[in-house]
């Protein structure tokens, strides 16, 4: 049976997520801050369902160690935080919030693949997969503005272009997925898609990896996106 680790997978992309594979008959790991709460989640027949906040690396190792005799397949860096608000936008920025989102969308997701490389390697599909967005394009930025946001995802872009490269030689595959505009928490009412067509759409480009795509940044429906 194949596993899949989720992180933020209580609400969103990282449920709809667990809800598509747990329906495939995948082994899910779903991770998030309060498994108590995490309702969605519970409904779930056979998710795993461990707690974790990806900005305490302690807690990351921790749970790396609980989960040392487990291969895990399929890799989802899902978890990740906006970071900008109004009223604090340029000239008046909030540089704690910036930190903290740069934590959370960049630092975390690599400490996440130091700290779980063994179980990748162990597995068969071997597959390490960063949901990013296209608002981390530098090239593809027209409109300014969300500087959190987009420098926040800039950064996992470039780390994740790097471990593509230092991880070939131990035969660990690395993508980045944007997801396009989804109605979710932070997508908004007025997004264009729905959770369920972005998920599969992004679960298609998983299931097709070959390792020569290593490194690449796909929109959802698979186009390839600028840099």
């Amino acid at each position: 049976m194949a596993t899949v680790l989720v992180t933020g997978a209580n609400r969103g992309l990282g449920l709809e997520f667990c809800r598509q594979y747990a329906a495939d008959g995948w082994r899910v790991l779903a991770c998030c801050r309060h498994p108590d709460t995490a309702v969605g989640l519970a409904e779930l027949p056979g998710v795993s369902v461990h707690a974790l906040d990806v900005s305490d690396f302690k807690r990351i190792d921790n749970l790396a160690l609980a989960l040392r005799d487990t291969p895990i397949d399929v890799f989802i860096n899902n978890a990740g935080v906006y970071g900008d608000s109004l009223g604090h936008a340029f000239g008046h920025l909030d540089y704690e919030a910036w930190t903290q989102a740069l934590k959370i969308n960049s630092q975390a997701p690599v400490k996440m693949a130091e700290a779980f490389l063994p179980h990748l390697k162990r597995s068969e599909k071997k597959l390490l997969v960063s949901i990013t967005s296209q608002m981390g394009s530098i090239a593809d930025n027209g409109s300014g503005g969300s500087i959190m946001y987009r420098t926040s995802k800039a950064a996992l872009n470039a780390a994740m272009k790097s471990l593509a490269i230092d991880l070939e030689e131990q035969g660990i595959g690395v993508v980045l997925l944007h997801p396009g505009w989804v109605k979710t928490d932070m997508g908004g009412e007025h997004a264009l898609i729905e959770p369920a067509e972005s998920i599969a759409g992004m679960r298609r480009i998983i299931e097709d990896f070959t390792f020569e795509q290593s490194g690449v940044f796909l929109k959802y429906d698979g186009s390839s996106l600028p840099w």
